[in-house]
């Protein structure tokens, strides 16, 4: 029987809480054993770095909601009120696990490894000399007490800033208490490495040492209790676009106005006193659900340090050379090489290297007339900027960039201006839409006619990122592709809008509505007994449109299965609506960043990549592009080796079971050896596994894929 109303809450799960289980499945695998330690370690910090995006973010929209008084219910039935409540006692809970994390498996681990971080209660005699050493030396200049009275008001403090609170009592005067803070300086390290022998690696948190220097601050006061805190504000940028002048300059006014945010968390050392904790919660005007007692270092995040900074390999996940990129005989370029064939390429097992050396090659070549392209994050020495600058002295050069990339306003507009610099045209994507699509076209003038030549990716022009994310991309010559990928610059740079801009599935033009035509295509291939599959990969599955028509799809008879990283608010299982989809989240070793969609389309299947997810804020709110694999051979190596791989993972794979929770498939499959699609994809890239055998693949059909980058 077809349930024909399909917005019904129960089918629906809540947006913050599927957030906050990606978080506990990460932090799972800093419980993980089988993972070596100090990449527990990162994953747990990991996780404290996401829950400061989450309350910058998330969190302080739920509360703008309550403030403005918006507090109707969302798809799922919660109103704002209720889903805080939830919110608060999920988010508690999984601070409590990530403490116990730290302090009963991982910090006892790492001392049986040699890696000690000591409390200063446990600094030897030789410890102590070189804290004092230190003090004065690097700390002291960089520190500035204060003592809050009526002509020391209490200080500013910005967004997510160390600092020491002191409740202090003055020796000569003890009638009444005084309160001191002191800002921990971000220039130094947050852990500082003591003296130690080659069979050890021993440090101290910066925190500590500043606690330790307190009483030389404060001179002629007891200091009664002290207790390190942080403070989370809202991160959230309120842009009036339509009112600016200029883009650039009203994100560089609300991103010193976001230093300075609504205070939505308080992080303090659980040892701190009552009276210290109430001030500062005074102070911020904050709730008790928003104040975290923390039991040991405030600000977990800085155990990142640990990770980069001790030289034992042994403890990390073995490093491997990603997949070169191989040019086919008889061609010396790599323009050469498209105008043969298309090249696929998947990161990190593929390296990004060819995509870095494309540009460049694009930049030095004198046959190339102009090159553009979108940049939405890249890195701190970014080679392709440095490309683009140098393309610039001799060629046509224009590059969109997003300068309200979302925690990278800063480096974005500093991007901005040393290309307007170097002479490139800057622009900076089009009012109200953020630019997300990841585009590189170049024009290059050969014998017969000017050709164009495309790089599409699902992930940033960013080479550090490329080492830590999968994602893919396409090198293209086809003429088709790069001419749509012309009328989107036009679009980003004129407003220019086209009727079609196939191949290409353009937001917030078509893709929603293209999106929904393909899914309602597998259900008729269903209804007519063809066949009928789809396997979408995506980061979030929020857009309730998408939502009801999978939900549509799997009425009809369609096979779905979805690899949905993060927040997911589809509910699977549900009898006579979802009980044909599956959902898996995959965390392992790699984040999850690629954006796949497969259609079986009744036996000839289409491959999908692209920039965007399954969210209102993608389709809706972005520019954003979904491009074709076109030749079979590529399509062919999408659906056997990487979705293929996937599908068989039963070691970092969960499935979403219909009451929200998460269920390890290994733990379903005793029988069954244990497959680690990222782990396989790494042996298949370093040539020790073949792509052409595995456990499960997404169709019946079998077809041989080429070993090469190709």
């Amino acid at each position: 029987m077809v349930v024909r109303r399909l917005d019904k809450p129960e089918y629906f799960l809540n947006r913050s809480i599927s957030w906050l289980q990606f978080n506990r499945r990460v932090l799972e695998e800093a419980q993980d054993e089988s993972n070596p330690l100090l990449e527990r370690v990162k994953f747990l910090a990991i996780t404290a770095s996401n829950l400061d995006e989450f309350f910058e973010i998330r969190i302080a929209s739920l509360l703008q909601r309550i403030e403005d008084g918006h507090l109707e219910a969302g798809p799922d039935g919660m109103t704002a009120l209720e889903e805080q409540d939830a919110v608060s006692d999920y988010v508690h809970k999984l601070v409590e696990d990530q403490y116990a994390c730290w302090h009963q498996l991982l910090r006892p681990q790492l001392a049986e490894a040699g890696i000690f971080v000591l409390p200063p209660s446990k600094l030897d005699d030789e410890d102590e000399a070189f804290v004092r050493e230190y003090n004065e030396r690097e700390l002291d200049p960089l520190l500035t007490p204060v003592t809050v009275d009526p002509a020391h008001p209490f200080p500013r403090v910005i967004n997510k800033a160390l600092c020491l609170a002191l409740l202090l009592r003055r020796k000569r005067r003890a009638a009444s208490n005084y309160f001191g803070v002191v800002t921990v300086p971000r220039a130094l390290p947050r852990l500082i490495e003591l003296p130690s022998g080659k069979e050890s690696y021993r440090c101290i948190a910066l925190a500590d040492l500043v606690g330790l220097h307190c009483a030389k601050m404060y001179r002629g006061y007891d200091i009664v209790s002290q207790g390190a805190f942080r403070i989370t504000r809202n991160s959230n940028l309120y842009l009036q676009e339509e009112e600016s002048r200029s883009v650039l300059e009203s994100v560089r006014t609300e991103l010193h106005n976001r230093r300075k945010g609504d205070a939505v968390r308080l992080e303090i050392e659980e040892d701190a006193s009552s009276e210290i904790v109430e001030r500062l919660q005074s102070v911020f005007e904050l709730k008790d659900w928003q104040v975290f007692r923390t039991p040991g270092m405030v600000n977990l995040s800085r155990l990142i340090h640990l990770h980069s900074s001790v030289d034992r390999p042994d403890l990390k996940f073995k490093s491997f050379v990603p997949r070169e990129m191989t040019l086919p005989k008889g061609t010396h370029d790599v323009f050469a090489a498209l105008r043969q064939h298309d090249v696929l390429l998947h990161h990190p097992f593929d390296s990004y290297d060819s995509v870095v050396s494309f540009i460049e090659d694009a930049a030095a070549d004198p046959d190339v007339l102009s090159i553009k392209q979108t940049l939405y994050r890249t890195s701190a020495e970014s080679p392709i900027i440095d490309a683009l600058v140098e393309a610039a002295q001799s060629k046509e050069v224009t590059v969109v960039v997003e300068v309200k990339a979302r925690f990278d306003e800063a480096s974005n507009i500093r991007w901005a201006r040393q290309l307007e610099d170097a002479g490139v045209q800057v622009f900076h994507g089009l009012v109200g839409l953020k630019t997300h699509c990841k585009l590189t076209l170049v024009a290059r003038k050969e014998i017969d006619r000017i050709r164009q030549y495309a790089h599409l990716g699902t992930g940033n022009y960013n080479p550090i990122t490329a080492a830590l994310y999968t994602d893919l991309s396409l090198l293209t010559a086809d003429a088709q592709v790069t001419s749509a990928v012309h009328n989107v610059f036009n679009f980003l740079t004129a407003y220019s809008e086209q009727k079609d801009y196939a191949p290409l599935m353009v937001a917030p033009l078509h893709l929603a509505e293209d999106t929904v035509n393909l899914i309602n295509r597998e259900a008729e291939h269903a209804r007519a007994h063809r066949p009928a599959r789809i396997i979408a990969k995506v980061n979030s599955l929020l857009d309730k449109t998408i939502v009801q028509e999978l939900y549509k799809a799997s009425q009809a008879g369609v096979q779905i299965e979805l690899f949905v990283r993060g927040i997911c608010s589809l509910r699977p299982g549900v009898r006579g609506v979802s009980d044909r989809i599956r959902v898996r989240s995959i965390v392992g070793r790699y984040l999850e960043h690629s954006r796949i969609l497969y259609f079986e389309n009744g036996g000839d299947p289409e491959v999908y990549l692209g920039s965007a997810d399954w969210m209102p804020r993608n389709l809706y709110e972005r520019v954003e592009v979904v491009f074709p694999i076109r030749d079979h051979i590529l399509k062919a190596r999408i659906e056997q080796e990487i979705l293929g791989a996937y599908l068989a993972d039963n070691v970092k794979a969960r499935e979403l079971q219909r009451d929200g929770t998460y269920e390890r498939i290994l733990r379903r499959g005793k029988n069954t050896p244990p497959f680690n699609a990222q782990e396989f994809l790494i042996e298949v890239a370093e040539g020790r596994s073949n792509p052409s055998v595995l456990p499960q693949a997404p169709s019946r059909r079998r077809r041989a894929v080429r070993q090469s980058v190709r």
